[in-house]
């Protein structure tokens, strides 16, 4: 594993018919030199909702942004490294810049008073689709968690949390991202 995931983006030609228009790499792959094994694969974006249906350029490229777009979806592809080499030499200022890669850096909650369960703990304003697509990886929460084998699906609701895989070998998930509000009647963190 190392990023390179086959995409393919069909769409239509002058007459209406439906054609293959990309068919190749994803182009938009983020690797963080200091999580060796880490990368993430931006897989497509919806810039809102409606979703605009046409042959405009590829909405991956340029930066990649944690969240979707306002009204939007992105779906992307980690692949995650087994967490010795992870979470090594992990503190604040690290975890505050690997997720500055994607402008996530105002998501992290994992450090604040208080002992932290990861140095990636992060919440935001999103329902998440999180399909395992090899590997194992561990969802932390608050107070539980829960793990999640290939073929197994999560859905996460604007929770705090963190991802983390206790195996020896590389996990890929799958990740569709959509974008939402919180209901004002949640309890406040």
């Amino acid at each position: 594993m190392n990023g390179k995931i086959r995409r393919v983006v069909t769409g239509h030609d002058e007459q209406g018919r439906a054609v293959v228009l990309e068919d190749g790499y994803a182009p938009n792959v983020r690797h963080d030199a200091s999580r060796p094994g880490y990368y993430l694969t931006q897989l497509w974006l919806t810039p809102t909702a409606p979703a605009p249906i046409d042959n405009g350029a590829d909405p991956t490229l340029g930066p990649v942004s944690l969240a979707p777009p306002e009204l939007g979806t992105v779906v992307r592809i980690i692949e995650f490294p087994p967490a010795g080499l992870e979470l090594r030499d992990v503190d604040a200022d690290a975890a505050r810049q690997a997720f500055s890669m994607f402008g996530g850096q105002h998501a992290l909650t994992g450090h604040g008073a208080g002992k932290q369960r990861h140095p990636f703990m992060h919440r935001t304003e999103t329902i998440d689709y999180a399909i395992v697509l090899s590997g194992e990886i561990t969802m932390l929460l608050d107070e539980s968690e829960v793990t999640l084998k290939a073929g197994e699906v999560l859905i996460q609701r604007g929770t705090n949390h963190a991802w983390t895989n206790r195996t020896d070998e590389a996990a890929r998930v799958l990740f569709v991202l959509v974008d939402g509000k919180f209901d004002p009647a949640l309890p406040q963190q």
